[in-house]
């Protein structure tokens, strides 16, 4: 047997399987607009002209707040709080649900699965080996359907949010509960992702090798000195030699 014997690979999600086709900046706007608009339908009095400036105001704030912490804030908590403040305290969770939804099917359209994705999975998956998803959302059931709706959840034994678990990359719990699910030790996996703080230093933290993927990497991202990659790529198709190269070092 190798001295590395990798057999579980994880992977993320946004700029790695999936990327955002269009400029996101109108998509949220017409995504906050239809979530208003849903819950006026069901009889509350917000102001579809401030309500959802409001609301990605509360969710930015969150959002900066769990990049210092790594714990993660979900939608549901942050609409919930904020329609008590507007006077509507108990909200049914099912009229949060759909509140939600109405938000991400609009966000949803905006996601693209890499072309090389399903083939690049469908080779892993015949060699073997083992995969799953972590990913660093606010809300666990948008990932749950963007994975159904791109046909590859057949593929993954788990797919592990951060609004599922509380932990985000590069927190190391989240690695950790991932791995559980196969009794996995860190050094019999790799993670892949375009992230090079969250994903690939989260990884190595962790006793897992980083696998970089840099097709959607930012300029700013590239420039990260400090985090270096076991390996990098730049398509998923060039994975089984990465990983057979990791196997025999």
């Amino acid at each position: 047997m190798p001295r590395n014997f990798i057999r579980a690979i994880l992977f993320d999600f946004g700029g790695t399987l999936m990327y955002g086709r269009q400029d996101w900046t109108p998509i949220i706007a017409k995504a906050d607009e239809a979530l208003t608009n849903y819950l006026r339908s069901q009889g509350m009095e917000i102001n579809l002209n401030t309500f959802p400036t409001e609301f990605r105001k509360r969710l930015d704030e969150y959002f900066k707040q769990r990049e210092q912490d790594l714990l993660e804030t979900t939608y549901t908590f942050v609409l919930r709080e904020l329609l008590r403040e507007k006077g509507y305290d108990d909200v049914p969770p099912v009229i949060l649900r759909r509140a939600l939804d109405t938000l991400f099917s609009v966000t949803q359209t905006n996601w693209t699965l890499e072309e090389d994705a399903i083939p690049a999975l469908q080779q892993l998956h015949s060699l073997g080996y083992r995969m799953g998803i972590i990913s660093n959302a606010g809300d666990d059931e948008d990932v749950q359907q963007l994975a159904r709706r791109f046909g590859i959840t057949d593929y993954f034994d788990f797919i592990l949010t951060s609004a599922a678990c509380s932990y985000r990359k590069p927190h190391p719990r989240i690695f950790e509960l991932a791995l559980s699910h196969w009794y996995c030790p860190p050094n019999e996996a790799v993670m892949v992702g375009d992230n090079l703080d969250a994903d690939i230093r989260g990884a190595q933290q962790a006793g897992i090798y980083g696998v970089w993927i840099s097709r959607r990497a930012s300029p700013e991202m590239e420039k990260q000195e400090q985090v270096q990659p076991d390996a990098s790529l730049s398509t998923l198709l060039e994975l089984p030699a990465i990983l057979d190269r990791l196997q025999i070092q």
